[in-house]
C-alpha cells in the first residue's frame, strides 16, 4: 500500500468517525462500525470514543504505516436522518459503489447540510412534545394545553441559544427557570387547575436527560466504561442543572404571584396514553431529524414499546414490562436494519423513549428535595433504577434473538 492511499483511507476513517460521534452513536457501536471500516479497507485499527474525546489509531498489515490521530469534541446530538445519509454512503462504498474520493465528497455535502425542518416545524414539535408527555402522565386537558403553550416557550430560548454562546452555556437551567415561571403566572392568574411542577416538567421533557442514561449503562454493560461513565455522569449533572432551575424558578414565581390553591380537574380518559404516544413519536421525528422515509417505522417502534411494557405489566411489576418493551423495540429495530438496511438506532431511540424513566428521576429527586412527589409514584427511586436496568437487558437479550444486519 503506498502513502498515498493510506493517507486517504485514515483521513476518510477519522472524518466518519467525527460525524458518526457528532451524531449522538453510542461508543460501542461506533468503534465497532469504525473497525468493520478498517478492515474492509485493508487496515488495522483500534478506536476509544468517549461523549468528550475521539482516539484513532491505524495502522498497516506490517506496520509500514502508522497513524494516531486523538481530539477534544463536543458531545454529540440525535440527527438521525444525517446517520441515515452517512450509513448509506458508507454502504455504497464498501459495496463498491462509490470511491473513497466521492464517499469523501458525500459526507462533506452532509456534514453541511441544513435542518430539514425549519423553525417552525422545530417549534411545533417541542410544543407538541410537551404536550404529548402531560397527556401521557394521565393528568388533565389544562395540565396539556399549557404544557404545549410553555414548551413554546422553552424553543424560543432554544433559538436564542443558537445565537448567543453565553446563553448555549446556561441554557439547561435557564428554561427550567422560565418554564417554572411561566407555570407560575399561569396557576395564579389563568388556570389554578393546573399541576405546576408536572407542567414544568413536560414543558422541559425534551432537555430531561433519561435516554442519555439509558445509552450511558447500555456503554457500561458493554465494559465501555470511560465513555459509560462519562456519559451517566453528564446526564446527572444535566438533570441536577435542569432540577435546579425549575426549583428556583418556582420560588421566584411563588414570591412574584403567590401561592394559589390547587383545583385538581377532572383526570384524562385512559384511551388517550395512545394518542399521547402517536403525538410524542410524531414530534421527535422532527426534534431527531428523522428521514420521512423512516417516519412510520419509527411511530411504529414506540406504539410496540408501549404495547409491550403495558401488556407485561399486568402480569409482572412494570420493571419487568420494561424488559419486554425493550427487548420488544430491539428485536423490531434489528429487523428494520435488515428490511431497510439503516441503523437500527434510528428506530429503537423512539421506542427507548416511551420507556426511559428520566421523568421519574426527575420526579424521584423532587422527592426527596421536598419531601413531596406531584404524581402518584410509590419507591420512585427503586423503580427508576430497576427499569434502566430491565431496558439494558432487555437491549442484550434483543440482540441474542435477532442481531442486528449492521453495527449501527
Amino acid at each position: 500500500m503506498n502513502t498515498a492511499s493510506f493517507t486517504q483511507k485514515r483521513k476518510f476513517i477519522v472524518k466518519l468517525g467525527k460525524m458518526l460521534h457528532k451524531y449522538g452513536t453510542p461508543a460501542y457501536r461506533l468503534e465497532a462500525h469504525l473497525m468493520e471500516v478498517a478492515t474492509h479497507l485493508n487496515l488495522k485499527s483500534s478506536f476509544v470514543m468517549s461523549p468528550t474525546s475521539v482516539t484513532f489509531v491505524i495502522w498497516t498489515d506490517g506496520h509500514e504505516e502508522e497513524y494516531t490521530h486523538v481530539a477534544r469534541v463536543e458531545p454529540g446530538d440525535h440527527d438521525l436522518g444525517s446517520l441515515a445519509d452517512t450509513d448509506d454512503v458508507v454502504t455504497r462504498m464498501l459495496a463498491g459503489e462509490l470511491t473513497i474520493e466521492e464517499a469523501d465528497a458525500n459526507l462533506e455535502t452532509i456534514d453541511t447540510s441544513k435542518n430539514p425542518f425549519n423553525n417552525w416545524f422545530t417549534g411545533f414539535a417541542f410544543m407538541v412534545s410537551g404536550a404529548a408527555f402531560a397527556m401521557l402522565m394521565g393528568t388533565s386537558w389544562n395540565d396539556v394545553l399549557w404544557s404545549g403553550l410553555i414548551s413554546l416557550v422553552v424553543f424560543l430560548f432554544v433559538l436564542w441559544s443558537a445565537r448567543s454562546k453565553r446563553v448555549t452555556h446556561m441554557l439547561e437551567p435557564l428554561v427550567a427557570i422560565a418554564a417554572a415561571i411561566a407555570a407560575c403566572a399561569v396557576s395564579s392568574y389563568i388556570d389554578p387547575g393546573v399541576n405546576i411542577r408536572l407542567v414544568v416538567l413536560s414543558s422541559i421533557i425534551v432537555f430531561i436527560p433519561g435516554l442519555a442514561l439509558a445509552l450511558g449503562f447500555a456503554e457500561l454493560s458493554a465494559r465501555h466504561l470511560v465513555s459509560g461513565t462519562a456519559r451517566v455522569m453528564d446526564a446527572v449533572m444535566l438533570l441536577f442543572k435542569l432540577y435546579f432551575g425549575a426549583f428556583l424558578g418556582i420560588s421566584i414565581g411563588f414570591a412574584l404571584f403567590g401561592k394559589t390553591d390547587f383545583i385538581q380537574p377532572e383526570a384524562l380518559p385512559k384511551w388517550t396514553a395512545w394518542l399521547a404516544i402517536l403525538l410524542l413519536c410524531s414530534s421527535l421525528i422532527i426534534i431527531f431529524r428523522t428521514k420521512l422515509k423512516h417516519a412510520s417505522w419509527s411511530i411504529a417502534s414506540g406504539f410496540i414499546a408501549y404495547a409491550a411494557s403495558i401488556s407485561a405489566a399486568v402480569y409482572f411489576d412494570y420493571s419487568i414490562g420494561a424488559f419486554v418493551g425493550a427487548f420488544a423495540v430491539g428485536v423490531f429495530s434489528n429487523l428494520f436494519n435488515r428490511v431497510v438496511n439503516a441503523p437500527a438506532s434510528i428506530v429503537a431511540m423512539q421506542g427507548l423513549i416511551v420507556l426511559v424513566p428520566g421523568s421519574k428521576t426527575y420526579i424521584g429527586l423532587n422527592s426527596l428535595i421536598e419531601g413531596q412527589s406531584f404524581v402518584n409514584a410509590d419507591q420512585i427511586g427503586q423503580q427508576t433504577f430497576l427499569i434502566f436496568m430491565s431496558l439494558v437487558a432487555g437491549l442484550i437479550f434483543a440482540n441474542v434473538a435477532l442481531p442486528p444486519k449492521k453495527s449501527l
